[in-house]
Formats: structure tokens, C-alpha cells, sequence
């Protein structure tokens, strides 16, 4: 990827962090963040009583966090079968299929004397209607991969790229997705978990032949492991080439955002990032 680009783009955009390129590889990247190793479960292993719920809990790592973690470090992350964080990821991330029992109980109103529910669904059968509905695409490669676009080398090329960043930003990239599109429905904003706003609804909506942004970041359970304001967007690497190539046409060079840009430095500053 052209970092020359890259980085001016960055700069109109207010960013001082890159974003993350999304990819699935049969190599593991060196020097790379992943969760702690452990065994992956199965709706087979699940009806037999035969998941190991104890190492489930003591090794749960979730995607977004592993990310942050990644994210401050400015480092890799990957995620496989064998180092998947929690069933969550392992499911929208395309690790596992279908999902656990345990899990529809758990995202909905819980395991009665066994745990609370999160409730972010009415109900088991909404949740797995949702499970069902979503279908994650298979895991293509053993690895999912989230690197820094910078260290992309030329020639290497990402499916999709993340952005991690407040709302003038968003702003910024949500008006300029309708710009290299021409599509007034560019951007869109489902239900999901932090994970499923990044990964699996933009690759959803890529298989059915979509080019769609997503705007996630909304899942409470992950909003720890984000910045105060924060929010993602998440978009196929051709709609990214578009906002690369294009962006200088754009309002991004109007006293408009020029206004904006000032905005985003304020709110650098008043939280203390510069």
C-alpha cells in the first residue's frame, strides 16, 4: 500500500493512529498479540457436557481488546482456532459454527443458577435467529490478521481496514464514503458485538455483492477496551483505494472541514493526547 498516501490522508483526517488492516493468512505473523492458547469447543462437545467452561472463562480475551492492546503498541494481532479470545470472536470471526447454546443464552437472558444474561437480545430465539442470520463466512485461512495499514509491504493487501476514532473523523470518512460511491446508503450501522462491526457485516455485505462501511463500536461489553467517544468504521480495502485516490476532490479540502480539523485537535487536547 502506498503509505505516501496513506499518510496524507491520515493527516486531512485529524488521525495520528493508523488503522488496521484486516486479512486471513496460512502464516502467523511475527512479534504478533494473540489471546492465550486453548482448546475450541463444539455444539457436539457442548451437548455431551464435554466443554471445559472453567478454561473457557480463565482464558476469555476479547477481540476488541486484544486489539486495544495491539492498538497501543502500535503492534499485530492475530486470532486462529487455537487462539480465538472468546466464543464470540471465534464465531464472527469464522472459527466456529454454530454457535454455542451457551452463548444464545448468555448474549440474551442468561443461564438460569448458572449465570446473568448480557441482554442485548429479548430472547434464546432472537439471538439465534441472529446467530443463524449472520452465517459468518467460513475462516478461509488459519489466521485473522489485523496489522497496522503502514506495515502493509507493496504488493500486500488487506480485505478490509478499521478505523478507530471519534466522531469528526467519522464524520469525515461516513460523508466521504457516499463521495467515491455515489451510493447514498454507503454506511451502515447493524446490531453486533464490537467484532461483528469490523469483521463479519462488512464481509456479509461484500458476498452479496455490496460495498458497504459499517459505524460499530456501540457494544457496551466492549466500550472498556476503546477510548471515551470512540467509535469504529470499518469498510472493504476498495472502498479505502477510492477514498485514497479520491479524497483530494472531496469536501476534505473546503474552510468547511478545515473548522472540523480545529475540532479534532481541541478534543486531542482536552483529552489529554497531545
Amino acid at each position: 500500500m502506498d503509505n505516501t498516501k496513506i499518510g496524507e490522508f491520515l493527516e486531512i483526517l485529524g488521525m495520528t493512529e493508523q488503522p488496521y488492516g484486516v486479512y486471513y493468512s496460512d502464516e502467523a505473523p511475527d512479534e504478533a498479540i494473540t489471546p492465550k492458547p486453548g482448546p475450541l469447543p463444539s455444539v457436539e462437545a457442548e451437548a455431551k457436557g464435554q466443554v471445559d467452561w472453567k478454561s473457557i472463562y480463565e482464558n476469555f480475551s476479547c477481540v476488541i481488546g486484544v486489539l486495544w492492546r495491539a492498538r497501543k503498541k502500535g503492534a499485530v494481532a492475530y486470532f486462529d482456532r487455537d487462539h480465538f479470545g472468546c466464543l464470540g470472536g471465534a464465531f464472527y470471526l469464522g472459527f466456529l459454527k454454530p454457535q454455542l447454546e451457551a452463548i444464545v443464552h448468555y448474549v440474551s437472558t442468561g443461564i438460569p443458577n448458572q449465570r446473568e444474561g448480557e441482554h442485548y437480545l429479548e430472547s434464546p430465539e432472537v439471538t439465534r435467529n441472529f446467530f443463524n442470520t449472520m452465517d459468518p463466512r467460513p475462516s478461509p485461512r488459519r489466521y485473522c490478521v489485523f496489522k497496522p495499514v503502514n506495515m502493509f509491504s507493496e504488493g500486500e493487501r488487506p480485505e478490509l481496514v478499521v478505523f478507530f476514532a471519534r466522531a469528526e473523523t467519522i464524520a469525515g470518512l461516513n460523508q466521504l464514503a457516499t463521495f467515491v460511491t455515489n451510493d447514498f446508503e454507503a454506511v451502515r450501522s447493524p446490531f453486533g458485538a464490537g467484532c461483528t462491526n469490523i469483521v463479519t457485516w462488512p464481509l456479509k455485505y461484500l458476498a452479496q455483492g455490496e460495498l458497504k462501511a459499517v459505524v460499530g463500536g456501540w457494544d457496551p461489553s466492549d466500550r472498556k477496551f476503546m477510548k471515551p467517544d470512540e467509535l469504529t468504521f470499518s469498510m472493504p480495502v476498495e472502498m479505502f483505494e477510492k477514498m485514497l485516490d479520491r479524497w483530494k476532490e472531496s469536501f476534505l479540502t473546503t474552510p468547511t472541514w478545515a473548522h472540523v480539523k480545529k475540532r479534532i485537535e481541541r478534543s486531542r487536547r482536552a483529552w489529554g493526547e497531545e
